[in-house]
C-alpha cells in the first residue's frame, strides 16, 4: 500500500522544493520539507516570487535572489523573507530563493544555476493550487503563466534528476476559472501514463501541518492586505471546517467552498505532465513575461476547448 511517491523519494539524499506558480506556492511543500528533513535529507527551498527582489543584498545572478531573514525589502509584500525569518526562529538555517519572473529561457537560467549550486539530485515543483496540470485545450487554464514556465525549465533539468509536480488545494482555482473535472480527467490520463504517483491528505495532528499552519499565521500576521487565499484555504480544510469559510478579510463577499479535498496532495512525474502539456514546445524561446502571457493566449484562442464539465457527484 506505498505511494510510489515516497518508494521514489527514499533514494533521495538532496531535495530541491520550489514553488511554481509564485506568491505563497513554496508555503504548500512545508509539510514535505519538514518530513524530507526528519528522514535525514538535505533539503533547500526556492520560490517564484512577485516580491521586489531589487534590494536583496545577495544576487548570485540576476534570475535569483538568496533571500534570509534579514534581507532587504518590501515590509508589506515579502514572503520569502518572512518565510526565511520563521524558519530561523524554529532552528532551520534554510534561505529561499526567489526566482525572478520572466520568460522560459530566464526561469531556465535560474534553475540551472540552482541545480548546480545546490547539487540537489530530485526537485518537487510545488503547485498551490491544481492549474499547473492544464494542458491547454480546457475551457480555463487559470493562471497558466508561472506554473507552464516553472514546468518547462525544469523539464529541461538533467534526466538523473528525480522531478516530480506535486499540487495541494484543490478547489481554489475555480476563482480562477478553472473546470476541476478537467484536473481530473488529465489526472486520470496521466495514471494511463503511470505518471500518477498517489495522492494523500494532510490532518491537523499531523506535527508536519502543525508547522505548516504556524508558518502561514506568521506570514500572515505580517502581511494581513496581502495573506494567501489559497494556503488559508487549505489551513481550514485541515482543521475539518466545512463549506462558506472566511478565514480572512480579503475572501468577503465570495462564496468559498472549503472542503476536505483542499487538504490532499496530489503527485504527479514531472516528465509525464510535462508531456501531457499541449503547448509547452510554443513558450521554450520566451524572453520576457509578457511574451510568455502572449503565446499562452494565442495558443489557448486558436484551440477547440474542451466544454465545462459538473463534476456529477
Amino acid at each position: 500500500m506505498k505511494l510510489p511517491f515516497f518508494e521514489k523519494l527514499e533514494s533521495s539524499q538532496t531535495v530541491l522544493i520550489a514553488g511554481a506558480g509564485g506568491g505563497f506556492d513554496v508555503f504548500a511543500g512545508l509539510p514535505l520539507y519538514f518530513w524530507l528533513r526528519d528522514q535525514g535529507k538535505t533539503v533547500h527551498l526556492a520560490n517564484w516570487s512577485f516580491a521586489d527582489l531589487s534590494h536583496c543584498e545577495d544576487r548570485p545572478m540576476p534570475e535569483i535572489a538568496v533571500v534570509r531573514g534579514n534581507t532587504s525589502g518590501s515590509v508589506s509584500y515579502f514572503p520569502e523573507r518572512y518565510l526565511a525569518q520563521w524558519l530561523e526562529s524554529q532552528g532551520y538555517d534554510t534561505p529561499v530563493h526567489a526566482i525572478q519572473p520572466g520568460g522560459v529561457r530566464s526561469v531556465s537560467a535560474a534553475y540551472n544555476w540552482l541545480a548546480e549550486s545546490l547539487a540537489f539530485d530530485t526537485l518537487i515543483l510545488m503547485d498551490g493550487g491544481t492549474d499547473i496540470l492544464m494542458r491547454g485545450d480546457e475551457c480555463g487554464l487559470g493562471t497558466p503563466q508561472e506554473d507552464v514556465a516553472s514546468l518547462a525549465a525544469a523539464n529541461a533539468l538533467p534526466k538523473s534528476i528525480r522531478k516530480f509536480v506535486v499540487c495541494l488545494g484543490f478547489g481554489v482555482d475555480a476563482y480562477h476559472g478553472v473546470c476541476h473535472a478537467h484536473f481530473l480527467e488529465n489526472a486520470a490520463a496521466l495514471s494511463v501514463r503511470q505518471g500518477h504517483l498517489g495522492t494523500w491528505s494532510l490532518l491537523w495532528d499531523m506535527p508536519e501541518m502543525q508547522k505548516y499552519a504556524q508558518a502561514v499565521e506568521y506570514v500572515h500576521e505580517r502581511m494581513p492586505r496581502r495573506a494567501s487565499i489559497v494556503n488559508s484555504s487549505i489551513v481550514s480544510a485541515a482543521k475539518g471546517q466545512f463549506g462558506d469559510i472566511h478565514a480572512m478579510d480579503r475572501t468577503q463577499g465570495s462564496k468559498l467552498f472549503i472542503n476536505p479535498l483542499m487538504s490532499q496532495y496530489w503527485a504527479f512525474d514531472l516528465d509525464a505532465v510535462a508531456g501531457q502539456n499541449r503547448y509547452l514546445d510554443r513558450i521554450q524561446t520566451t524572453d520576457t513575461y509578457a511574451e510568455l502571457t502572449q503565446r499562452i493566449a494565442n495558443y489557448h484562442n486558436q484551440q477547440k476547448l474542451r466544454p465545462w464539465m459538473e463534476i456529477p457527484i
